[in-house]
């Protein structure tokens, strides 16, 4: 199956069509005929009509109205994403047919979860793995939108905005897909008027009614999530019991962020604060569990925000403001010098209430908020769609997804405070306790730097595209490389065991390697000249016919640059990306930017990092936040018609 997917969308070249009879409608004009020259867009293959049930009707009532798809002979469009039948192959880099309400006069209602699609034909196809058969529409095909009125709308004529995305392709090639808008109109009559005739076309013939009953007594239909898991694909249903499963996934994806490069810095502090209590097992437990009630409780307020606060639209805005930015650094600087015990520097009571060694329920649950709050500019696998979903949903289902997502990310430290014999051997007084919390001290000012130096670099890009400064980088680095140093020397002055003393010596040594390449490989240029994101440089991109390839990151956001380092700067995927008729593009959300903030909503996203790769006619055909290199490249061929 993966060899099938790292075959372009022209592949299906080598398409071997059986005879299938086309489903003809009375009352339908034929298809186009397939001695039609000049097709370009999807468009110019297929005629869209729009025709309502009945034109004139009163306020209150159901209207069903079809959408009818006339294909050209020997082309075909490919099935709605939901339409695939069980046993046809799917092919991802297809542009599968969708329908939205894209505007309208008021008053009309496009119930779009609930249309009615035709049946499908199957095709036969050797897209690299030999003949596999996949679903398709062919000749004249009908969706029927079911559209309820308004009982309150007054007479006249009303309208509704239909936008139709399609692809369509013949036994040689695909054209471009196109973006068709089709407009229903009705006219709502008064009392003692009569109601136009309903049409007797056939397209209607198989509508089922009781839609319509579903529609008015609230049974939900169908909520496919589609989720990408370094290549693994797969959907869930979020209707009914696949909520269950949709909450299981959005656990996981919780229970990931834990290790991630946000989280990673400060796991340490917490599990030596537990290894203080392993000995009093209820104490121990009960500060785990305080510790956990925080971290759940900042996503539930995190989904209460963005259920019900319009302009907050992203899990990791709270960072996208340099001053909060700063201001966690400074807490964690505060907290590292506290915990290294270099210093002695007398700080207000308040502030020692986030210290470990102290046993504070309050403590514990602030240091939970804090773990929480540093997870949010890293996205872990399977939370982004799960997030993304949720926030378009009633606010009870945010609610209930953003918990999920908050437990699982709370579990690690359940399971370690129940069971303190795992946290039991940590040492817990003498030089090499105090070693440890010097070493984490440090790197947790490390990260600190790393805080402070990304929050400046937003109040000096704020509102412009332009890239920020990285010369903080080398300050990282630098007290990275400092850890290291200490760890060297003193692992090998008080090491009672000569191993002991050489492997920590040595762990010390790489540290010191892994800083001083951070430093450098931070503030390198790359293999890959970007262009910052304008509306108006992507806009010109799309309209000189290039390939967009769009990474949403941040100076904040580690896992962006693991990812742009691992997978964008890997030297294949970079050769790929400076092909002639690829455009890289940048969206930083450093600081300030109004135009990025409003792309990552356009493509239905919450959080980053973020990978969106558009055609040549600015139709996204991959979407991923935990991709792979061969992903990346299959999707530039593809857009680029390799």
């Amino acid at each position: 199956m993966m060899n099938r997917f790292r075959i372009n969308l022209v592949a299906l070249l080598c398409l071997t069509i059986p005879t299938v009879a086309h489903a003809q409608f009375p009352g339908i004009s034929n298809p186009l005929k397939s001695d039609d020259k000049g097709f370009v867009e999807s468009s110019d293959a297929v005629t869209i009509t729009i025709i309502p049930l009945q034109t004139a009707l009163p306020a209150g009532n159901d209207l069903p109205v079809a959408i009818i798809f006339d294909i050209a002979d020997k082309w075909h469009i490919w099935t709605n994403r939901n339409g695939v039948p069980e046993g046809a192959d799917r092919f991802t880099g297809a542009q599968y047919t969708s329908i939205e309400v894209t505007g309208g006069s008021g008053g009309l209602n496009g119930n779009v979860e609930f249309i009615q699609w035709p049946q499908p034909h199957l095709i036969t196809a050797d897209l690299g793995d030999g003949p596999a058969e996949y679903a398709v529409f062919e000749g004249s095909a009908a969706a029927i939108l079911p559209v309820t009125i308004d009982t309150s709308i007054p007479p006249g004529k009303v309208t509704l905005e239909l936008g139709i995305q399609l692809q369509a392709c013949d036994d040689t090639s695909c054209l471009q897909p196109s973006t068709v808008t089709r407009t229903i109109e009705v006219t709502i009559i008064g009392e003692g008027m009569a109601s136009s005739s309903p049409t007797t076309n056939a397209a209607f013939t198989d509508f089922d009614q009781s839609v319509f009953q579903d529609i008015h007594s609230g049974v939900a239909a169908p909520r496919i999530i589609e989720f990408d898991f370094f290549g693994l694909r797969f959907e869930i249903d979020a209707s009914g019991v696949g909520f269950v499963l949709l909450l299981l996934v959005a656990f996981i994806g919780g229970l990931l962020l834990n290790f991630t490069p946000c989280v990673l810095p400060v796991i340490p502090i917490k599990i030596m604060g537990l290894a203080q209590s392993a000995g009093n097992r209820r104490q121990c437990f009960m500060l785990g569990l305080t510790m956990s009630f925080g971290v759940m409780f900042f996503w539930l307020l995190l989904g209460a925000v963005i259920a019900f606060v319009k302009s907050f639209t992203a899990t990791s805005q709270l960072f996208q403001y340099p001053v909060f930015t700063i201001s966690i650094g400074v807490v964690i600087a505060i907290m590292a010098i506290g915990m290294s015990g270099f210093f002695s520097v007398r700080l207000p009571s308040v502030i020692y209430r986030f210290e470990p060694k102290h046993d504070s329920y309050l403590g514990s649950f602030l240091f939970g908020i804090m773990t929480a709050i540093l997870s949010t500019p890293c996205t872990a696998p399977l939370m982004g769609a799960a997030a993304a979903w949720a926030a378009t949903q009633d606010p009870g289902t945010v609610l209930i997804v953003f918990v999920a997502i908050g437990t699982g990310m709370a579990m690690p430290y359940l399971v370690l405070s129940g069971f303190p014999k795992l946290v039991s051997h940590m040492p817990r007084t003498g030089p090499a306790s105090d070693l440890i919390k010097q070493v984490m001290g440090l790197l947790l000012l490390s990260a600190a730097a790393y805080f402070i130096g990304a929050g400046i670099s937003g109040l000096l890009v704020s509102g412009s595209p332009d890239p920020p400064t990285r010369v903080y980088w080398y300050f990282v680095g630098g007290i990275g490389a400092i850890a290291g140093g200490w760890l060297f020397f003193r692992s090998l002055m008080i090491g009672r065991k000569k191993v002991a003393g050489f492997v920590f010596g040595f762990i010390g040594l790489l540290v010191i390697l892994v800083s001083f390449n951070i430093a450098i490989s931070m503030t390198a240029k790359g293999p890959i000249d970007w262009v910052y994101y304008t509306k108006a440089r992507f806009e010109n991109a799309i309209d000189d016919g290039k390939v967009v390839l769009l990474d949403f990151t941040a100076e904040w956001c580690l896992n962006c640059k693991t990812l742009e380092a691992t997978v964008l700067y890997s030297d294949r995927v970079a050769q790929q990306i400076n092909t002639e008729g690829v455009v890289p593009m940048k969206i930083d959300l450093t600081g300030s930017n109004p135009e990025g903030r409003k792309m990552l909503e356009e493509v239905q996203r919450l959080t980053i990092p973020l990978l969106v790769i558009f055609d040549r006619e600015g139709q996204v055909i991959f979407k991923s936040d935990a991709y792979t290199k061969q992903q990346v490249i299959d999707a530039l061929q593809l857009g680029l018609g390799e």
